[in-house]
């Protein structure tokens, strides 16, 4: 780095806006504690060959061109974007201390992929778009299974941030993925597009995902492939709009050692999705995003070449005796959401066959539905009308159901209460209603512990249980467990508050005498020897060759090597220094 890069780059910083300094800071990844006292400090340690090798490797192919001699001139936006980081001056010339860098990383310009190369890319073959929806139609089942398996179950999550074993072996041996890689790439979909959110050692649903959940089918999958489409990097964009082929992908971040097997992760979640075909080429539904850079991603037109390859839905269902339920082809989602509240799926081929237990309908009721509503429902739903044996067992269900009512009293506790007393003297003596500590009263029995606590560990203990408000009117329940919804992330300005507050209240009147000061108290803490040009009286200027031993009261002071005697000079009468 030399002294005169440092000082450009200082003052262009104090001319930057705070925003544009925030935008800098937090692209260079620079610490909001960082223990700067004025731009100089800044310029310096936004030169350190670390910090710039840092930045380099996240740059793309045609920015880190722009920074070799051999490269043709910049267009603007890559200009801009190297301006921004601090690479380059005003004039685009690059810092020494950045070629210093970019030398010690390569010894080859990186070119860009060529416009040609692009093209020429794109136009190899026509994409296996069968394959490719076949691929979209099993990913989305899978994943609406996750999801759903979630939200009663919420996943582990190991420390490297992905999938436990145990959930992931869970996830094949319940069918709902293929493999180990499926359930991999399919939780990092999740929650790269937001449904899933990873909340320390544990995988849960968002609002967004559960909401996703009640969608059809292309909804689904257009909300999930913008999402993951939009996410890719910024290296990867074409300068004229759309993306860079995948086949040329790998070359995006050429100093990114990293980058390879990331670009290779990001083709196997699009893959995955039905965005890509197995030779990585753009399915027809995506060729438009891909290639020609349109503005809204999977339009109507192209989202109907899709739909015509995916297995039709159906919105009803046969009810069968053996209290199963056979949907003839893929159960619209919003009819499957509904029909899991009330009975257990088994099977998860286009004909997904459910079935109904005791226990699937009393959680069912126990979630908030009636007898009516489960009765309403079936009849609506089925092709076969509602089977005796099953209207039997919702009768039966839904007769027993609620014997146990748990709501708030006036006391701010918890009451439940019943009208068998058998059954009260059997929740009071139940070992795993323990911690609830159920106590007697007049009218049945109470704890301390909130009602929702309450109601779900007697619910589990299988006790024919409701929920009740203040008024012993029903109310229904919602026992899935979603991740909290994030807070606003705090603005990057807010963030370096503290260090744009110092960098401004640094002078910035005289900047050739700040960083003058700056170079002789450098000098002096070093005990260097420099070269001092001295204005003389006569309006000559000389140069004297000193240690430097001290500075104070507008003088330095140092040892002249030359005629070995201590000189005293006047700060405002130097004009400049250079190392000898």
């Amino acid at each position: 780095m030399t002294g005169s890069d440092a000082r450009a780059l200082a003052q262009h910083l104090v001319q930057r806006t705070d925003d544009a300094l925030t935008a800098l800071f937090a692209a260079r990844h620079v610490s909001p504690t960082a223990s700067w006292n004025d731009a100089f400090d800044a310029a310096e340690s936004l030169l350190d060959p670390s910090s710039i090798e840092r930045t380099l490797r996240g740059l793309t192919s045609s920015e880190i061109s722009a920074l070799t001699d051999a490269a043709p001139a910049a267009d603007d936006g890559v200009r801009s974007r190297l301006q921004e980081l601090a690479l380059v001056d005003e004039e685009g010339v690059v810092y020494d201390a950045v070629s210093s860098a970019l030398a010690a990383l390569t010894t080859a310009p990186m070119p860009a992929v060529g416009l040609d190369e692009q093209e020429g890319a794109d136009a190899e073959g026509l994409p296996d778009d069968a394959g490719a929806a076949e691929r979209a139609f099993s990913s989305l089942g899978s994943l609406g299974d996750i999801l759903h398996a979630a939200l009663t179950h919420p996943f582990g999550r190991i420390g490297s941030g992905t999938l436990g074993a145990a959930d992931r072996r869970r996830l094949i041996e319940d069918g709902i993925v293929d493999d180990a890689a499926a359930a991999d790439e399919l939780v990092v979909i999740a929650e790269r597009t937001g449904l899933l959110s990873g909340q320390e050692k544990t995988w849960l649903v968002t609002a967004r995902g559960s909401q996703w959940l009640h969608t059809d089918t292309i909804a689904r999958w257009t909300e999930v492939a913008a999402a993951l489409v939009e996410g890719l990097p910024r290296g990867l964009r074409r300068p004229t709009g759309g993306w860079l082929p995948p086949a040329a992908w790998a070359r995006a971040y050429p100093l990114d050692a990293l980058w390879s097997e990331r670009a290779a992760n990001l083709r196997a979640l699009l893959r995955r999705w039905g965005v890509l075909d197995e030779a990585d080429r753009p399915a027809s539904w995506a060729r438009d995003t891909f290639v020609d850079g349109a503005s809204a991603p999977f339009s109507s037109a192209t989202l109907d070449e899709l739909s015509r390859l995916l297995p039709s839905e159906v919105d009803r269902v046969y009810l069968q005796n053996d209290l199963t339920a056979i949907a003839p082809g893929p159960l619209s989602p919003h009819l499957d959401m509904r029909l899991r509240s009330m009975a257990r799926r088994e099977s998860r081929a286009q004909a997904s066959s459910y079935r109904f237990t005791t226990e699937s309908i009393a959680d069912a009721l126990t979630a908030g539905e009636s007898a009516e509503s489960l009765r309403a429902f079936l009849t609506e739903l089925s092709l076969t009308g509602l089977p005796q044996p099953l209207a039997y067992e919702i009768e039966r269900t839904s007769r027993t159901h609620g014997m146990v009512r748990v709501g708030p009293d006036d006391e701010g506790r918890t009451r439940v209460w019943s009208d068998d007393e058998a059954l009260l003297r059997t929740l009071a003596v139940d070992q795993a209603l323990r911690p609830l500590g159920l106590v007697q009263d007049a009218d049945g029995l109470v704890t301390r512990s909130g009602a929702d606590t309450a109601f779900w560990m007697i619910a589990d203990a299988r006790y024919p249980v409701v929920a009740v408000d203040a008024d012993g009117q029903r109310r229904r329940l919602d026992r899935h467990r979603l991740a909290p919804t994030p807070t606003e992330p705090s603005p990057d300005r807010d963030t370096y508050a503290a260090l744009l507050a110092r960098l401004r209240a640094a002078p910035t009147d005289d900047a050739d005498a700040a960083w003058l000061g700056r170079e002789l108290d450098h000098a002096v803490k070093a005990r260097a020897t420099i070269v001092v040009a001295v204005r003389m009286p006569d309006g000559t200027e000389r140069e004297f060759t000193i240690e430097a031993t001290g500075l104070g009261g507008g003088r330095l002071r140092g040892l002249d090597r030359t005629v070995d005697v201590e000189r005293t000079l006047p700060v405002s009468s130097i004009n400049g220094i250079r190392p000898l």
